[in-house]
């Protein structure tokens, strides 16, 4: 969008506030505001962000991470293909923002623009990344010191459509304002957890989406006196909230979905299998990324439906990796990989780009994920020997165990590069260290809120 039909448009919409927003090493979306007075000149110069926040952790605790100390400035550029005017604000807009050095380049620790980099990597082969976050939150109302479901209802029940019918309508209208055009909605599992899905798009509007979506749910759920929480477990007693990314890889056009081969089994390509074997490969390490908090590893577990063991298989909602099945009349579109074990409090930049250096590896390889992976059960009930013969792997089981899998693989590291992975590591092993000293009321308070 041109900086003209920005400014018009927000004459149109009497906005007075623009928010400059992005995601941080801790998952958590931050952002500096901008008064439409002074925009103009903010498109193109952006607002000054101190390099010391991409060391900042979600306890709001700075870490000591070479050159990102008290000396030192990048810039929030914002994108204006992103502009949204915000229905549950409505005198505020928003537009996601990539950080740039003083000499107008991307900041080599900007997650957005390592996102950017993927997807001009997997372009270099000719081929296109489309995805969709597929959130799970929960719905809360505050009694005194704490959260509490708002309703007792069960999975998919009609009544629980209509406990939190008010709130929803708002939100799938307030998403369809800003682009997001709503697929489908049910009540989930657990007590006061929603699943609302939005269609698939190319990568970089994919993580854009789930930065709005998520800052829209809340507020309009703040709007009713309700609280939103995407934390991975609210409750320790209740379901968990996954953010199970769906992925496809397309021809450059965007046309032809190559996930799609109608001879093969369950309708995947080879090229479809090699992305899937390079996930697999990958996982340990990737887990780091897409399931990067501390309360992450309470939600996977086996028999949780979140996935624990490193393997695949059609409609399998206990394999890390799901093949899904297609839809009558649009098998090409609608044939995709779930990505199980992803939830909220990832960064949604970090985790799509390094799940994209990890698919391509396997396309570049030409790798297979296997027969021995391929289960057709809950891999939690086959015998430790089975699973060990075949080559499924129980998941990392902490983010300790999982920031060390990543440290251990090159490709993600050499992926992400200096000095994003760095911060990176620095950020996630101090939120391990002050929550692994804690107890859960700490746990709870601390990713309730901010997630």
């Amino acid at each position: 969008m041109e900086r003209a039909e920005v400014i018009s448009r927000l004459r149109q919409a009497d906005v007075q506030m623009v928010r400059f927003l992005y995601c941080d090493n801790g998952g958590v979306i931050r952002g500096k505001a901008a008064h439409v007075d002074g925009l103009e000149g903010r498109l193109n110069a952006g607002i000054g962000l101190t390099v010391a926040m991409q060391a900042m952790n979600s306890l709001d605790r700075l870490q000591s991470v070479d050159g990102m100390g008290p000396v030192g400035e990048v810039r929030l550029v914002p994108d204006g293909e992103t502009f949204v005017v915000l229905p549950y604000a409505p005198r505020s807009a928003a537009m996601l923002a990539d950080m740039l050095t003083l000499d107008g380049q991307p900041w080599d620790a900007c997650p957005r623009s390592f996102l950017k980099r993927m997807i001009t990597r997997m372009l270099g082969h000719g081929l296109q990344i489309k995805a969709a976050f597929e959130p799970e939150w929960s719905l809360a109302v505050r009694v005194e010191d704490r959260y509490l479901p708002f309703d007792e209802t069960l999975c998919f029940s009609s009544i629980g459509m209509q406990t939190a019918a008010t709130v929803i309508d708002e939100i799938v209208e307030a998403l369809g304002k800003q682009g997001m055009p709503v697929e489908q909605y049910y009540p989930e599992l657990g007590h006061g957890q929603q699943e609302l899905s939005i269609r698939y798009t190319p990568a970089l509007r994919a993580a854009d989406n789930q930065i709005l979506y998520r800052e829209t749910v809340r507020g309009v759920a703040y709007k009713h006196g309700f609280f939103a929480s995407f934390a991975p477990k609210p409750w320790p007693e209740q379901a968990g909230n996954g953010c199970h990314m769906h992925l496809s890889v397309w021809d450059p056009s965007g046309e032809e979905n190559l996930f799609f081969d109608r001879s093969a089994p369950y309708q995947l390509s080879r090229l479809g299998r090699q992305f899937a074997a390079g996930l697999l490969e990958h996982l340990p390490g990737l887990l780091a990324l897409t399931c990067p908090s501390y309360n992450s590893y309470h939600r996977l577990q086996p028999g949780s439906w979140s996935s624990a063991y490193t393997c695949y298989g059609p409609d399998n909602r206990e394999a890390a990796v799901r093949i899904v099945s297609p839809y009558w009349g649009q098998e090409m579109p609608s044939i995709n990989l779930e990505l199980k074990a992803a939830d909220n409090t990832a960064n949604p930049y970090l985790a799509l780009g390094a799940v994209i250096a990890a698919g391509l590896d396997g396309i570049i390889r030409g790798l297979e994920p296997g027969e021995e992976r391929l289960v057709l059960q809950d891999p939690a009930t086959l015998s430790d020997e089975e699973r060990e013969s075949r080559g499924i792997r129980r998941l990392p089981d902490s983010l300790a165990v999982a920031i060390a899998a990543l440290e251990a693989d090159q490709l993600l590291l050499d992926a992400l590069g200096e000095p994003l992975i760095r911060s990176y590591l620095a950020v996630r092993r101090s939120e391990w260290d002050a929550y692994s000293t804690q107890g859960p009321a700490f746990e709870h308070k601390h990713h309730f809120w901010k997630y």
